[in-house]
C-alpha cells in the first residue's frame, strides 16, 4: 500500500486565527494553505495582551522565546478609579502568574504577534489578494473562487476571516453585525514623547460609562499603547485604521486621573473604529467547511481574549484533525465545536459584560487552560 496522501486544507483567512491554525494543522502533518484578501500585511499601531492561556499554545508552536524577547513583561495589571485611581483590583503578573498558569503574560505590538504567528507558516503557503467569493462542494473537496479570478479544491475548508467573515456568510447566509454603540480610540506611540512622565506598567481606569487601558509593548518601554471604550451611538465606520480626531479623545477622558491626562496630552495621533458584535452561532460547521476565531464567536475587546481564543481554537482544531482523513472531517469538526462552544460563549458573556477585573476576580478559569491538554469532547 502507497502512503496516504496528507489532509488538503485550506484556511481562509490570515489574521491571528488563521495563522496559528496553519502552523498548528502543519505540525500534524496536515497539507495547509492561507488565503488572505489583503495585498500585504499592515502594521497597524495596536497592541495585544496576550494571555497566559495564549502562551502556552504559543509555546506549542515554538513562539515564546521570541515573543518574550519582543513583548513587554508586566508585573501586574492595575485596575483604577477613573478620578481618584484608587485600585479596585491588582492583577498580579509577572513570575507569580507564570508559576501558577504555567506561562508568562505579555503585553505586545500587535504587528509583532502577527509576524511572530506569520514565521511559522512557509511564505509559500500564504496566498495574499485572494478575496474568497465562492465555496462549493464537490466529489473531489471543497472548491473555493476567489474574486482575482482563480479557483483551487481543498479537502476541506477552514474560516479564520473574522467578524465578517465571508465563509459564515455562505454557509449561514447573510446577517449584520450589531454595533454596541461603542466606539474605541487606540494607537501606540514612543513613550519619549511622554517626557519623563512615569506610566504604570498596565492599567485600565474605570470610569462612570468610558475606560481607558495604557501598557506598554516593549521590553526597554520604549513604546506605550491606549485603547478606549466610550459611547457614540452614531459612529458606524468600522476600519481598524480610521482615523480619528485627538482633541475629541482628550474631551471624552477631560478630567481622568493624572496619568491619563499626560498619556493623552502627550499622544500625537489616534486610530478610531466601532466596537461590533455578534450573537454565537447554532452551529459553526457544515460538513467539511469549519468557523474559527472571530468568524464564529467574535469579541469584544473588553478581556483582552479575542486572538487568544482564536489560538486556542488553533491547537484544539489540529488535535481534533490529527490522523483523520477527508471522510472523518465533518465528525473531527463538530468535535472541535464541541469542545470549544461552552468556554467561547463564556468568554463572550462575560466580556460583554465588561466587568472583567473591575473588582477581586477569579481568573484561573480562563488563564489557567491549555488548548494543547484540555480534554476533547467524546
Amino acid at each position: 500500500m502507497g502512503m496516504a496522501r496528507p489532509l488538503s486544507i485550506a484556511i481562509v483567512g490570515a489574521g491571528m486565527g488563521g495563522l496559528a491554525t496553519a502552523a498548528a494543522l502543519r505540525r500534524v502533518g496536515i497539507d495547509v494553505t492561507v488565503y488572505e484578501q489583503a495585498t500585504q500585511f499592515a502594521r497597524i499601531g495596536a497592541g495585544i495582551q496576550i494571555g497566559c492561556n495564549a502562551m502556552k499554545m504559543l509555546r506549542g508552536l515554538g513562539l515564546e522565546a521570541r515573543l518574550r524577547a519582543q513583548a513587554f513583561y508586566p508585573r501586574s495589571w492595575n485596575n483604577r478609579d477613573w478620578r481618584t485611581g484608587e485600585v479596585k483590583f491588582d492583577m498580579i503578573f509577572g513570575e507569580s502568574a507564570e508559576q501558577k498558569f504555567g506561562a508568562p503574560y505579555l503585553l505586545a505590538h500587535r504587528g509583532d504577534l502577527h509576524a511572530a504567528l506569520a514565521s511559522a507558516v512557509p511564505d509559500a503557503r500564504i496566498r495574499l489578494n485572494h478575496k474568497l467569493v465562492g465555496l462549493e462542494e464537490t466529489g473531489e473537496g471543497v472548491r473555493l473562487a476567489f474574486a482575482n479570478g482563480a479557483s483551487v479544491i481543498a479537502d476541506a475548508v477552514i474560516g479564520a476571516d473574522g467578524v465578517h467573515s465571508v465563509v459564515r456568510d455562505i454557509l449561514f447566509g447573510v446577517s449584520p453585525v450589531n454595533f454596541t454603540g461603542r466606539i474605541a480610540y487606540r494607537t501606540t506611540y514612543p513613550a519619549a514623547l511622554l517626557d519623563g512622565a512615569k506610566i504604570d506598567d498596565c492599567t485600565k481606569w474605570w470610569g462612570e460609562d468610558r475606560h481607558i487601558v495604557i501598557y506598554y509593548v516593549k521590553p526597554d518601554r520604549c513604546e506605550i499603547y491606549l485603547v478606549t471604550s466610550q459611547p457614540e451611538p452614531d459612529f458606524r465606520i468600522e476600519s481598524w485604521s480610521a482615523k480619528g480626531d485627538v482633541k475629541e479623545l482628550r474631551k471624552a477622558f477631560a478630567g481622568f486621573d493624572r496619568q491619563v491626562e499626560q498619556v493623552l496630552a502627550a499622544c500625537p495621533d489616534v486610530h478610531k473604529w466601532a466596537i461590533v458584535d455578534r450573537n454565537s452561532l447554532e452551529r459553526w460547521a457544515d460538513r467539511n467547511v469549519t468557523l474559527l476565531g472571530d468568524a464564529c464567536h467574535p469579541m469584544t475587546p473588553y478581556m483582552a481574549q479575542g486572538a487568544a481564543m482564536a489560538i486556542e481554537d488553533a491547537a484544539v482544531l489540529s488535535r481534533c484533525l490529527d490522523g483523520v482523513e477527508r471522510d472523518g472531517v465533518a465528525n473531527a469538526f463538530r468535535r472541535f465545536e464541541a469542545t470549544r462552544k461552552e468556554r467561547t460563549e463564556r468568554i463572550q458573556q462575560t466580556s460583554r459584560a465588561n466587568t472583567w477585573l473591575s473588582g477581586k476576580t477569579d481568573t484561573d478559569w480562563v488563564y489557567g487552560y491549555d488548548a494543547w491538554t484540555v480534554p476533547l469532547a467524546g
